[in-house]
């Protein structure tokens, strides 16, 4: 290899040929190479101070743009280099697999491009959604159903221009699709009625990420951990996941707890008969000490108190209140509260909560054996001429066999 030709720089700036010497094509690729990891290193560096003046700034939107350019950039750079050197072993060998570098840049740049747009979308999703650094985030659910649509729509796209720029009619493919969607709409008609099912929950919101939801309808119950395309994921208390179909949701009654604005408190309170005319009194401390409670709600909520009914070892009054916290273990420990005071009131008062309890009287016949007085007339006892009792034939002929030949003998003695 003649290395002396380096030092002609004329010849090594001259794009190379199929006369070119190896030395000078391979310096060439080597310079290129050598110039893409440069320029990727300093741009890389540029980029990171970039970043860090604008993470100082309150704008949002440029750092979900730096972060999402940041390897878009990069692979940039890279195919941009590597297509330069193909082209140039291109020039100079006759491999056919050097023809398709255009075509392959082309769908390398669009792919780039699809990759930078789906980052930036998730970016400013994830900047939507984040209480910290925004005043009033974004519902999580409504975020994300925006943010799949626009990642959907970035990847169709895409490939629709990777398929023109191969030089596929568009037009054809989208004719192909309006005829072969209906065959697909009847082959997959649950996976649609899933999706639309979806559609519908990010639409009308009935519930989002981190609510409490439960079905009267079905065994369904927990916290929502994800909504997605065709399942929603459900934690249920006991930490099992639940994987409920989107279409699902259309047909059930479905309850939120974690919407309520407060929590009830409907109990039912017995106590003794004896103790009626003290009910007066307990059912207005009761209702008064409600109203002082400071976790019961009243402004704004119903508060009654009141004597209920007769039962049958007690008398009831009971109380339908509201707490101001919906949490359930908080709503809990108030309702512990309340009827931790309302045994202190009973008791004050002087009365005593009722049991179930039964009452019974006996009545006892006079005993006449000691006073001389003859007892209740009995009908005189019958009796053979032997003096033995007489028996009763007809018990005798309707007993056993076995009684009849002990006593009577046989049917002809008889």
């Amino acid at each position: 290899m003649n290395w002396q030709v380096l030092t002609d720089w004329q010849r090594l700036l001259q794009w190379p040929g199929p006369d070119t010497e190896m030395v000078i094509w391979l310096t060439q690729v080597f310079a290129v190479v050598f110039c893409t990891v440069t320029v990727n290193f300093i741009l890389m560096r540029v980029i990171d101070v970039i970043d860090h003046f604008s993470r100082k700034t309150q704008n949002l939107w440029d750092d979900a743009l730096l972060e999402a350019a940041r390897i878009p950039v990069r692979l940039m750079v890279w195919v941009a280099g590597l297509s330069v050197a193909a082209e140039m072993l291109q020039a100079v060998s006759e491999s056919e697999i050097f023809e398709y570098v255009g075509e392959a840049r082309r769908i390398a740049f669009i792919a780039i491009i699809a990759y930078f747009l789906t980052r930036l979308v998730t970016n400013i999703e994830n900047n939507l959604v984040d209480a910290r650094r925004m005043r009033k985030p974004m519902d999580k659910t409504t975020a994300s159903a925006i943010g799949k649509l626009l990642r959907i729509s970035v990847i169709i796209t895409s490939l629709l221009i990777i398929l023109q720029s191969l030089g596929y009619s568009i037009s054809g493919v989208l004719a192909f699709g309006g005829v072969g969607g209906v065959a697909v709409a009847f082959a997959a008609k649950d996976l649609l009625a899933n999706f639309f099912g979806g559609m519908m929950v990010y639409l009308d919101k009935p519930f989002r990420v981190g609510d409490w939801i439960r079905s009267p309808d079905r065994a369904i119950e927990g916290t929502v951990e994800h909504i997605g395309w065709r399942l929603t994921r459900i934690r249920t208390f006991d930490q099992r996941p639940l994987y409920v179909p989107n279409s699902l949701f259309t047909t059930v009654v479905l309850e939120n707890p974690s919407r309520m604005f407060n929590r009830r408190i409907n109990e039912k309170i017995g106590i003794r008969y004896d103790d009626w005319r003290k009910m007066p009194d307990i059912v207005a401390e009761v209702r008064q000490m409600l109203i002082d409670h400071e976790e019961i709600e009243t402004d704004s909520r119903t508060l009654i108190v009141n004597f209920d009914t007769y039962a049958d070892s007690y008398i009831e009054f009971f109380i339908y209140t509201f707490t101001k916290t919906t949490d359930w273990v908080r709503y809990h420990e108030i309702k512990q509260d309340v009827l931790m005071r309302i045994m202190n009131i009973v008791h004050d008062r002087g009365a005593q909560f009722a049991f179930p309890t039964r009452t019974l009287h006996m009545h006892t016949a006079p005993n006449y054996e000691g006073e001389g007085a003859p007892g209740p007339e009995q009908p005189p006892e019958a009796r053979e001429p032997d003096g033995k009792p007489a028996r009763n034939r007809r018990d005798c002929k309707q007993g056993w066999k076995g009684e009849q030949s002990e006593e009577t003998g046989d049917d002809d003695g008889d």
